[in-house]
């Protein structure tokens, strides 16, 4: 078979250069079977028209088959602390109060009065019932209906189930998901195989250290998919070449929900030739955001050293001492490697010793061509130590940069750099003449995926 016919048949299109699985090879603690798992299947290379992206009647699709029907991340069972306390969540027209309704209990009930149709909660905030700031009609936190003003002159209603309809909840690592559809398949289903692979990494224990969201001009998928693939680092984040092996990622499917990405770092791009180690050492930690330290001065490679096996040791050590917690046995790609899952649609959640980076990105209202785009950064609690209350999520403006929000960190001047694209591209697509979207037969396999999955829901 010729090369060209197995790049048609998607086999073996790979980069040159070494793998994520040989850098697994060179570990020197046992692998854990998680990260040996090395599936994605050719899914095609036809074309996609630029209609899934612009298209009004595409997005109102989607409102009609894909949000109704799927599970999606809501929030986290931290925002909820205490008995009544609850969290407006919207998606399009649709909008749900998640709510604490006793100390083991989480809710969530259809944001609409049953009198006049008013929304019962505009904010997130505490209550001990939900009563309708229009006219005073009243539920608990459970639901029920307690009444309404002038009940004399509603005795029709004595006879009718008033109970606030609900949505189907459930949690997983510490978030909070909900469902329209009564009839779901359980959440446990939904995401497997996350749940098992994150076994070493137990989010529902970690707090949320930072929270950021704002509005970016760009249909959903557009965000979403800006982080399914690292081939945009060539041109996007030039300088982070030198410690990414952006080209040798690999790309994993599970099904139709979820989706992985595999990118390693404290190596240099493919792209790039004469890198020295000492290089790679003094960019990843002077650039990255993500390492344990957060600049190089002092850092030195001992002769015999790679750069990715002195990150690993610093990351183990200061993660060590940070945690309290015993990580001989986490390897080198567990503490510094860009691992990434999305959860079908629009869930994306990195895995790790290092801070748990998040990303959300939900329709802006009923407008196809904005987003809301969440990041959340998620830690360890040290061993011993109360765990910390989340922090809440600071809302930018629309002018304001990521950097802006001083909590990301460095991270914030990468997402900026997303940023710039991300608007463009809704923009491109509406200009184009060619009407579609030409995708990598490998490197972007998890976009292919999301819209493969999307169309089975569409066409239900």
């Amino acid at each position: 078979m010729t090369t060209q016919q197995k790049r048609q048949q998607g086999d073996g299109v790979r980069c040159e250069g070494i793998s994520f699985q040989e850098l697994l090879d060179a570990e020197e603690v046992e692998v854990p079977a998680y990260l040996r798992e090395n599936t994605c299947d050719y899914m095609g290379d036809e074309d996609l028209d630029v209609a899934r992206w612009i298209s009004p009647e595409y997005h109102q699709l989607e409102k009609e088959k894909l949000w109704p029907k799927v599970w999606q991340m809501a929030c986290r069972v931290e925002d909820i602390p205490e008995v009544g306390d609850h969290h407006v969540y919207e998606v399009i027209d649709q909008s749900v109060i998640i709510t604490r309704s006793s100390k083991d209990e989480i809710k969530g009930f259809i944001n609409s009065c049953l009198h006049r149709g008013r929304i019962l909660r505009e904010e997130d905030g505490c209550v001990q019932e939900f009563a309708c700031p229009f006219h005073g009609a009243t539920w608990d936190l459970d639901g029920n209906f307690k009444g309404i003003p002038c009940k004399w002159d509603f005795r029709h209603l004595e006879d009718k189930d008033m109970s606030l309809p609900q949505v189907k909840v459930d949690t997983w690592g510490g978030f909070v998901f909900i469902n329209f559809d009564q009839n779901a398949e359980p959440l446990a289903d939904y995401l497997a195989p996350m749940p098992e692979h994150f076994q070493r990494f137990p989010l529902h224990e970690y707090y949320k250290g930072a929270h950021v969201q704002r509005v970016v001009q760009c249909n959903w998928k557009v965000g979403a998919e800006a982080f399914m693939e690292s081939f945009h680092t060539v041109a996007t984040h030039r300088e982070i070449m030198t410690f990414t092996g952006d080209a040798n990622s690999q790309y994993d499917t599970f099904g139709d929900n979820i989706s992985r990405s595999v990118t390693p770092m404290g190596v240099a791009s493919p792209h790039l030739e004469g890198i020295a180690e000492e290089k790679t050492l003094k960019d990843i930690l002077d650039l990255s955001g993500r390492m344990a330290l957060s600049g190089s001065d002092g850092q030195l490679l001992p002769e015999g050293f790679t750069a990715r096996k002195y990150v690993a040791d610093m990351n183990r050590k200061i993660f060590e001492d940070v945690s309290g917690e015993d990580l001989s046995d986490a390897t080198a790609a567990e503490l510094e490697d860009a691992i990434l899952y999305s959860a079908f649609p629009n869930m994306q959640v990195w895995t790790g010793y290092h801070g748990n980076i998040v990303y959300r990105f939900l329709p802006n209202g009923d407008d196809p061509d904005s987003c809301l785009f969440d990041t959340m950064l998620l830690f360890r609690v040290p061993k011993g130590e109360e765990k910390p209350a989340g922090k809440p999520v600071t809302k930018l403006r629309p002018d304001q940069c990521f950097a802006d929000a001083k909590e990301l960190g460095d991270l914030g001047v990468v997402f900026d750099q997303d940023d710039a694209n991300m608007p463009m591209v809704q923009k491109g697509m509406k200009a184009s003449k060619k009407g579609a979207v030409s995708l990598g037969s490998y490197q972007e396999s998890r976009i292919r995926h999301l819209h493969q999955t999307l169309d089975k829901y569409l066409k239900a």
